[in-house]
């Protein structure tokens, strides 16, 4: 075990993406689909030898670690590199595909984006499971190494709390990881520590599922698309559910988590307050997802009078289910609709709301979560910082409290939220000056970088009056955008800081 943890994180996920192929394999030999089952069993089989041969090599010959550079460029290296292998069996299974399609699955997967370039009914549920699979494990992935390479690196949210604060972090210069540990140490220290409460959480929701009425296949794939965030279905989301209203319920509850790095297990270096009710990313998550419902349904009397719709009880609660659900499900960058998102959309007069789908799809999570987006917490700090400037307005010579925390959000925090916000928006306009150069026009070219970099593929299908598909894009229009779903994964800062010039000296 000490040796498999010496490993390199790119090694252990090739060995632990080998095995996870026995799953699908497994099902399709149940489900009597044998040329998938033999694609999964002998692409597992030979990629584990493979994987091991690679591990033994590098146990043998240890080379000297980079730890910020090689951490970076082995996620990098992950999200670009391992779905090749991925997309084999995938590749395999569906012979009326390329590779190259194979492999933009995988990206999309394996960085919980979930835009895929099939309709529901063309793969079989193998295929489905081995989609929510990838997508689980990229999940896992990034809540592990976001506390245990991006916090010591200050990166991926953590910059916000740099000098720390009274909630116990790490003051200003020292090291974010406990005692100073290795990386290979910190990844198997914090992977033991998540993977309990997220296998749990998808096991518990895969059962209340079933118990709702889904499909064992539907319910489990359902119960990894909720915790990663995914938003990947067999039945096209969750009109094809057979749970309905319970199913939405129970998956609303389980999105929560992604609001807050707090909620997972060694989030103590993301607490901006002792107390949970006062967590900020909870609240303005709350805030946001009460304003959207209340909008949508105050402005059936403010400006769609004429919309004849029924003002019974039944009516009026499903217009605010629908937009809650559907408003927390965006704000996670998950996608599921609601089933009742039609009846809210008929109820407030707006065709397609994707304005407002968008804007929740760019703001996203919490950080450090599984969610993207340029993420609650750093929204947060731009508000504050507002409202500070405006307070000074009314009264320059003023001095405001809230603690040592509140002022490193409203200073520092703000400051280094706003480059990356700035960061976030110059990314939109190069990936659609981009792809605008191959032919897509401006509309889906808009919808499409957002869902791409916000990591919400289901955005492309509901924001726009017509429902854009990823399928009928030409290949190098895919490409721009799997570069855009890592980089929107990784996120613009981890990217820049690898031209950092210490990152590459002796």
């Amino acid at each position: 075990m000490m040796r498999l943890r010496g490993l390199p994180v790119s090694i252990q996920l090739m060995l632990v993406s080998s095995l996870a192929m026995y799953l699908p394999a497994t099902h399709a030999l149940i489900t009597h689909h044998h040329l998938i089952a033999r694609a999964f069993f002998y692409s597992g089989t030979l990629f584990f030898f493979v994987s091991s041969l690679v591990a033994l090599a590098n146990a043998s010959n240890p080379r000297p670690r980079r730890a910020g550079r090689a951490n970076l460029l082995s996620m990098l290296a992950v999200f670009l590199i391992l779905p090749m292998m991925l997309a084999v069996p995938f590749y395999i299974s569906l012979p009326d595909t390329s590779y190259f399609n194979s492999w933009w699955e995988m990206v999309s997967s394996l960085t919980t984006t979930g835009g895929s370039l099939y309709e529901p009914t063309r793969l079989a549920g193998s295929l489905h499971l081995w989609r929510g699979l990838v997508a689980w494990l990229g999940g896992f992935y990034m809540l592990v190494m976001a506390i245990a390479v991006l916090a010591p690196m200050r990166l991926g949210g953590f910059e916000v709390f740099f000098s720390g604060g009274p909630s116990g972090a790490p003051k200003s210069g020292a090291p974010a990881a406990e005692g100073g540990a290795d990386t290979s140490e910190r990844v198997a220290h914090y992977a033991t520590r998540i993977a309990p409460a997220y296998i749990a959480m998808t096991g518990g929701l895969w059962l209340l599922l079933l118990m709702a009425g889904d499909t064992p296949l539907t319910a489990f794939i359902h119960a990894m698309s909720t915790l990663c965030t995914s938003g990947i279905s067999p039945v096209g989301g969750m009109e094809g559910s057979n749970s309905g209203l319970v199913g939405e319920f129970l998956i609303f509850v389980f999105l929560i988590p992604a609001l807050s790095r707090r909620l997972w297990p060694g989030g103590g270096e993301l607490r901006a307050s002792d107390r949970r009710r006062d967590d900020p990313e909870l609240r303005l998550a709350a805030v946001l997802i009460l304003i959207v419902p209340l909008f949508l349904f105050l402005r059936h009397w403010i400006a769609a009078l004429e919309v004849k719709m029924p003002t019974n009880f039944i009516a009026i609660f499903d217009s605010i289910w629908g937009s809650l659900f559907t408003s927390l499900s965006f704000l996670t960058t998950t996608g599921f609709e609601s089933t009742a998102w039609q009846e809210a959309r008929n109820w407030s007069g707006l065709g397609t709301p994707g304005l407002i789908l968008a804007g929740l799809a760019i703001i996203g999570g919490g950080v450090a979560t599984t969610a993207g987006g340029v993420r609650l917490l750093r929204v947060y700090a731009l508000l504050r910082h507002g409202e500070r400037e405006l307070d000074k307005l009314i009264y320059p010579t003023s001095v405001a409290g809230g603690g040592a925390m509140a002022r490193k959000l409203r200073r520092d925090g703000a400051y280094i939220s706003w480059i990356f916000f700035m960061l976030f928006a110059i990314s939109i306009a190069a990936v659609m000056m981009l792809v605008s150069l191959f032919g897509l026009s401006f509309e889906p070219a808009t919808i499409l970088t957002i869902a791409a970099l916000s990591n919400t593929g289901p955005l492309a299908g509901i924001a726009a009056d017509v429902p854009l598909s990823w399928a009928h894009l030409s290949e190098p229009i895919k490409a721009i955008f799997a570069l855009a779903m890592v980089l929107g994964r990784l996120e613009t800062l981890a990217i820049i800081a690898l031209f950092n010039p210490e990152f590459w000296r002796g």
